[in-house]
């Protein structure tokens, strides 16, 4: 492990590192978490919160390093910085749309469909493939409930959702994740980090190296790593936890590469050509 030091004198600046309490970012962040990746230039304080509250809070500027969608990066670019390491990315495979009866994926138009805002990449993504529905806005891990119960027609997945809810005798209609490799040839970009654009150049770079050799640490210790991300699992059992991990954490987020910063530019300039995003936005991938 490397650090930096800080010019004499200096003290480490705090960073309030905003994501989500799922078991793939407690993977990503268990060794800033757990103080096995440290600096002297920044010191990490660790805030859990939803994505979509992440999102809303992102447009304010809240958080120094906070996880958002990609689809909330055009409104809040003139704040934030994309770091290269962080990314969550489904690489053919994606957000799900699950029923309680086989629908044909023409059938979604018009749908009632529960949705876990507006700002997720998944919304994006699914108003990309179908722009006729109604959505219903609730948060993630209601919307499996809401199926079963048929107060809606449809709830679009994401986080472990797309793993368990078979176990509620749901159906898969549509894969979003597949349906962009299939169109595009691209992986879907769902989550990112974003740093704040008014810190320190010297402070950013650490953050980003930090934050790379926090997932390459998670990914090399496995277990332990899994072990920590299990008290953010929300009952799955290991075997899940460490099927969802690998789907979200691995070779895209130590480091987003070329592939990537592709699909989300392509998929920020779908967005506003088809009037979904109200500004056009080139990603500024920090590194």
């Amino acid at each position: 492990m490397t650090t930096s030091t800080p010019a004499s004198g200096a003290t480490a600046r705090e960073i309030v590192c905003a994501h989500s309490p799922d078991s793939d970012d407690a993977f990503m962040f268990y060794a800033l978490a757990t103080r096995k990746v440290r600096s002297q230039i920044a010191n990490f304080r660790h805030v859990l919160s939803d994505i979509q509250t992440l999102n809303q809070k992102a447009l304010q500027g809240e958080y120094e390093l906070t996880a958002i969608s990609y689809h909330a990066y055009p409104y809040v670019a003139e704040r934030y910085q994309i770091m290269a390491s962080g990314s969550s990315v489904g690489d053919g495979y994606g957000p799900i749309l699950a029923a309680t009866r086989p629908l044909s994926s023409g059938e979604v138009k018009g749908k009632r469909i529960a949705v876990p805002g507006k700002m997720t990449t998944s919304y994006l993504a699914l108003k990309l493939y179908e722009p006729d529905f109604e959505e219903v806005v609730m948060p993630f891990d209601q919307i499996l409930d809401a199926v079963v119960s048929k107060s809606v027609d449809l709830g679009l997945v994401i986080h472990e959702g797309q793993l368990t809810y078979g176990d509620l005798g749901l159906l898969n209609v549509l894969d979003l994740g597949r349906w962009w490799r299939s169109k595009y040839n691209l992986p879907l970009p769902l989550g990112a980090n974003g740093l704040r654009r008014d810190l320190p150049e010297d402070v950013k770079h650490e953050c980003v190296r930090m934050m790379r050799e926090s997932i390459q640490h998670a990914l090399d210790h496995r277990e332990e790593a899994l072990n920590y991300a299990m008290q953010f699992a929300r009952d799955m059992d290991p075997a899940l936890a460490d099927k969802f991990v690998g789907m979200y954490v691995n070779h895209h987020t130590v480091d987003c590469g070329e592939d990537v910063p592709k699909a989300a530019q392509l998929l920020l300039n779908l967005g506003y050509e088809a009037g979904l995003i109200p500004h056009q936005v080139e990603l500024d991938i920090l590194r």
